[in-house]
């Protein structure tokens, strides 16, 4: 199987937990890593580069901390050029259908704080509809996330075991 993750972290170098998740991927057998705002500083996406990607790819991965219950501002626009009418939806837009999809995401407050009655008061799965929904309208398979909680506040061996339970679920066959 092979495995896009990209990553959208506007400041990877200076991130702890994205930094490490995209580390320990960087050896994995399969996998084409790419942090998108290091290949795009511009935010001038190279479309046809990274729909090529995608259907070179059997799995595609999202990585990116939680912004505002939502994503990184490069992630959103790359969804919008991306995701184009004729090929991933409409009128012959089937270059997606089959594919895996999933979302790696990071928190800072703890996995209590995303469910109802929390002081997010959503869970998480209800924050992360949006790309479900997308997976769905597209024709991938929407696989169950990764979400690493508390990532303001996790120590290292915190850090240690998320990244590594982060490879295991990016590689996981589901």
């Amino acid at each position: 199987m092979k495995v896009l993750v990209l990553a959208f972290h506007p400041n990877m170098e200076q991130s702890v937990v994205n930094r490490a998740f995209a580390d320990t991927l960087k050896d994995a057998p399969g996998i084409t890593l790419r942090d998108l705002y290091q290949e795009y500083p511009d935010e001038a996406i190279d479309v046809e580069k990274e729909q090529k990607l995608c259907e070179e790819h059997d799995r595609i991965v999202f990585q990116f901390p939680l912004y505002w219950y939502s994503s990184p501002p490069l992630l959103k626009k790359w969804l919008d050029h991306v995701l184009l009418y004729g090929w991933a939806y409409g009128t012959n837009g089937t270059a997606l259908r089959g594919k895996e999809f999933m979302v790696a995401v990071s928190a800072g407050a703890p996995e209590e704080a995303y469910q109802a009655g929390g002081s997010n008061h959503y869970a998480i799965s209800e924050l992360l509809r949006p790309f479900q929904a997308t997976s769905n309208f597209i024709g991938t398979t929407y696989l169950p996330p990764y979400v690493f909680y508390q990532a303001g506040t996790a120590g290292k061996s915190e850090l240690a075991e998320g990244a590594t339970q982060y490879r295991e679920h990016v590689l996981k066959s589901f």
